[in-house]
């Protein structure tokens, strides 16, 4: 099988370079956007495309052309769209489920073909090594056996919207009115390579906070 692989975010890439390292597949792995061109990918006779982490829009001539999927870190339907992460950490959830469906031209709503649940407590490089694990696993499975996709439930569906720099500002009225888990949430979830939570001083300048921890 010819499986090309494009993407950018650190954790994709390290599914992408454990599966090239432990198949025997023919691997294309596009490692920014500025190396993806629907030209490579032409001329690469792709058998499948994996898109995960992918933040812009596939046009349909790919997504006819060729089998495209993503990875979505959130239990489809429930919350498509973007920082997906975030928005359910700051939301008080717990858990998710690791995602991987066939690609359409509407937001996250193709067919899934894979999941599987992960905890979304710990630090983010925490749970970003558990994506990680479901990835390869799913994405092994899904080589190995085939696709076998399910009908999302569109009427289940929820959305979230993408996170600015501007949202990770501690604003004065959580301080007042927000819970220590509440902001415990919204640190971690900002690590490093996102921008950081911070609090503005009063002379106008940000104070930006990495770590945290409740006693």
């Amino acid at each position: 099988m010819r499986i090309a692989c494009v993407g950018y975010r650190a954790w994709a890439l390290n599914i992408y370079d454990h599966l090239a390292e432990n198949l025997d597949d023919v691997f294309l792995i596009f490692r920014k956007k500025e190396q993806y061109t629907e030209n490579a990918l032409s001329d690469f006779k792709p058998d499948l495309v994996l898109f995960y982490g992918w933040s812009w829009l596939i046009p349909d001539s790919i997504l006819q052309k060729y089998k495209c999927l993503m990875l979505h870190p959130s239990a489809l339907p429930k919350y498509r769209g973007g920082s997906p992460i975030q928005n359910q950490i700051i939301a008080g959830e717990t858990d998710t489920i690791v995602s991987i469906f066939l690609m359409t031209n509407e937001m996250d709503a193709g067919d899934i073909v894979a999941q599987e649940e992960i905890s979304l407590e710990g630090t983010l490089s925490d749970i970003f090594a558990r994506i990680e694990n479901a990835g390869i696993k799913l994405t092994l499975s899904i080589i190995s056996d085939g696709l076998n996709p399910v009908a999302q439930d569109h009427a289940m569906a929820t959305y979230c919207k993408r996170r600015s720099p501007a949202d990770s500002e501690i604003t004065i009225n959580e301080l007042q009115e927000k819970s220590s888990e509440y902001l415990f949430n919204k640190i971690r979830m900002l690590a490093d390579p996102y921008p950081n939570a911070f609090i503005r001083t009063i002379d106008g300048k940000k104070l930006i906070i990495k770590t945290v921890e409740i006693q």
